[in-house]
């Protein structure tokens, strides 16, 4: 029976229950570490998953870079 419950939760309500307790995340790193310091993790977090995105979709990094930075910089 609750597992039938919280089935039909996850379904239908998903996007609110993730949202919610990624808020409370955030929410408690800027009490705990306050916020240049959150502001820099999230930061970091980000570059991760971008990188890692971009590695689970088989792209090349350097050609990446090579587009970012300026002419000549990477040889």
């Amino acid at each position: 029976m609750w597992n039938e419950i919280l089935s039909d939760l996850w379904r239908v309500y998903r996007g609110r229950l993730l949202g919610s307790v990624f808020g409370l995340f955030i929410g408690a790193m800027f009490l705990i570490l306050g916020f240049l310091q959150t502001i820099f993790l999230l930061i970091c977090i980000s570059a991760g998953f971008f990188i890692g995105n971009k590695l689970d979709k088989k792209e090349d990094l350097l050609e990446w870079l090579d587009r970012l930075l300026p002419p000549g910089y990477h040889k």
